[in-house]
């Protein structure tokens, strides 16, 4: 195992560089990657989210970039990486700043939902990096903004996923437009025999660097599975955070719709959220983000458009509210916590339904994941008879929806959160059942030691929900606050 970057063969700037930048000891694929790049080979790599693979790429292409003369041509780029989300795009160029150092690099995103004039812009006068995603970069080279002839390095990242989003075919498009004698690197978490495919039509003799099994996640992930009915995932879901060791908390809902449920009853329990998913606009994303990733929002609800496209430093916890339909999704959820060799720990709400998904996810990871919680606990939701009754021949439409959906403390009248996360670290943080949230650091006892936690008769914000629905049946404007 290399022990340094300076044995790797970069030189003493990007070495000092990386040290600044907190890089000291090369993960395995770094190690096995930038060497054979660094002489001008291609390569075909497959590694896990959150090993390391962004600087492999890159420290290769600035180390050829240094050695440069002058500038680049007009609307050229000298290294093309292309990646399948915004998101991921955005964190390769920070990550490329960062590598660069005191280099004088010019850099330009070309993504879909940015202005395109200020991307045409930048172009003009030629870049070193151009980061893209395919579609919005396929359009610009059709309307001849961007020439890519001279372009002497391509990097395709997290290759599968393109497959997954049907970029396959400008992928090739785009590349047809570049010199055969570019050098190409291709990286992907899985190889799937279209990603194999892929690489024969784009790479030359090929050096193939594997830092794990496909669909392996990482060793310092503690992962955990707490059972729960649907309804009652909210309330395990605010026990968990009442603990101050989490941190800084990524959540993971399956659609969009659902990520925005999450986040608004998170919201509505006092907690500090954004939600950042398709629908969002690229400015709301990257606010979403930014605030994550300095602190000013502790929690973060995500769809899988962020799995493989979210690189923030210090993610403590990672919670799956809902498990992905496609199980390799799971692998690159639980890859944004324990990054660059820390730990971390990824925790599944698992409801009945989700039971066969959750034996997909443990027969692709081949191990077999500790569980704690109860299918069956009372989660203190309305009574069925009351919840479901049939609307009742004469009742208006308002009648019948305060009658099934009793209003939630907090809407139409002040009533304090019932979990307000203010303070955090300040005071001893009780969870909703009035236990003491533990030591930072620590889990929940219930959880760790794999044991089923008190099945509490009621939940409080239901017995106000209830008292409050009593006097209120007819109230116009009730609503029911439900994950």
């Amino acid at each position: 195992m290399t022990n340094s970057f300076s044995e790797l063969g970069l030189s003493a700037a990007l070495t000092k560089s990386l040290e600044k930048a907190g890089f000291t000891v090369p993960t395995p694929i770094q190690a096995k990657a930038i060497p054979p790049q660094l002489t001008g080979r291609d390569i075909l790599g497959i590694a896990q989210t959150g090993s390391g693979k962004t600087a492999a790429f890159l420290l290769p292409i600035l180390a050829g970039i240094a050695q440069l003369e002058g500038r680049p041509a007009p609307r050229t780029t000298r290294a093309l990486i292309l990646a399948p989300t915004r998101e991921l795009a955005v964190q390769i160029e920070e990550v490329a700043r960062a590598l660069a150092g005191g280099m004088r690099l010019s850099t330009v995103l070309v993504l879909g939902g940015m202005s395109r004039h200020a991307q045409v812009q930048k172009l003009q006068s030629g870049v070193d990096f151009v980061i893209a995603t395919p579609g919005r970069l396929k359009d610009l080279l059709d309307d001849k903004k961007l020439k890519l002839d001279a372009t002497r390095w391509l990097v395709l990242d997290e290759a599968d996923r393109m497959l997954d989003m049907g970029f396959i075919k400008p992928v090739r498009e785009i590349a047809a437009q570049m010199s055969v004698r570019r050098q190409t690197a291709l990286f992907s978490a899985t190889m799937a025999p279209e990603v194999a495919e892929l690489a024969r039509g784009l790479l030359k003799d090929p050096v193939r660097v594997e830092a794990a099994p496909p669909a392996t996640t990482a060793s310092t992930i503690d992962q955990r599975v707490i059972l729960a009915p649907a309804k009652g995932k909210r309330e395990v879901l605010n026990d968990l955070l009442a603990d101050t060791s989490l941190d800084k908390v990524l959540v993971f809902a399956r659609t969009k719709h659902g990520a925005d449920r999450v986040a608004k009853n998170l919201k509505l329990d006092g907690h500090d959220v954004a939600a950042i998913h398709g629908n969002k606009s690229q400015n709301a994303r990257q606010a979403a983000l930014k605030g994550f990733s300095d602190g000013r929002v502790r929690l973060l609800v995500a769809t899988d458009i962020a799995s493989r496209g979210i690189d923030v430093s210090g993610i403590t916890h990672v919670i799956n509210f809902e498990l992905p339909d496609d199980a390799e999704n799971y692998v690159h959820r639980i890859g944004r916590t324990a990054r660059n060799g820390a730990s971390g720990v990824a925790i599944s709400l698992v409801d009945a339904g989700e039971l066969d998904k959750l034996r997909d996810v443990e027969k692709l990871i081949r191990q077999k994941l500790p569980q704690s919680g109860d299918l069956h606990l009372n989660a203190g939701s309305a009574p069925a008879a009351e919840e479901h009754a049939a609307p009742r021949k004469g009742d208006r439409p308002q009648q019948r929806r305060s009658a099934s959906r009793p209003q939630a403390p907090g809407r139409a009248e002040a009533s304090p959160a019932p979990r307000a996360a203010a303070g955090r670290g300040k005071q001893q943080v009780k969870s909703s059942s009035g236990r003491p949230a533990g030591k930072p650091g620590e889990m929940p006892a219930w959880l760790t030691t794999g044991a089923t936690p008190p099945n509490k008769a009621k939940p409080r914000w239901n017995r106000s929900r209830r008292q409050a629905a009593q006097g209120r049946r007819s109230a116009p404007g009730a609503s029911r606050a439900s994950v």
